[in-house]
């Protein structure tokens, strides 16, 4: 059975960083896009960044996105992560990862993925 387990969230100050994780089971993290979403109390679920099967991983990110985020792969870990830097009091939100079973491309998209982790809640706050 796929699965996707979020971990790593938690209260942090404006300013801070958190580096949060997305463990698989079920399936390889390598033959899989992997993207990282949130969604913001009454907002809509918006994309983060993604990892593609091509290479080493290549990584993708949504405009709004670019510079704080950084995606990550480890195999030997079967693990996703994501890094957050320079966190602002409008990161607050739960933070999914998703599974798509798609080779060599990857989307920021969340209607495109078809597995989703439960979410972690990330607070940033003072």
């Amino acid at each position: 059975q796929l699965q996707l387990v979020e971990s790593g969230g938690g209260l942090v100050h404006p300013g801070g960083s958190l580096r949060l994780s997305c463990a698989a089971s079920g399936f390889t993290v390598d033959h899989y896009a992997i993207g990282w979403f949130r969604q913001a109390p009454g907002k809509e679920r918006e994309g983060i960044g993604c990892i593609s099967t091509l290479g080493g991983g290549t990584t993708k990110y949504a405009n709004s996105m670019k510079g704080r985020f950084t995606i990550s792969r480890d195999n030997a870990k079967n693990t996703v992560y994501l890094q957050m830097n320079s966190l602002k009091p409008e990161d607050t939100a739960v933070y999914y990862c998703a599974a798509e079973l798609v080779n060599y491309r990857c989307s920021v998209y969340p209607e495109e993925y078809d597995y989703w982790g439960q979410g972690t809640q990330v607070t940033v706050s003072s």
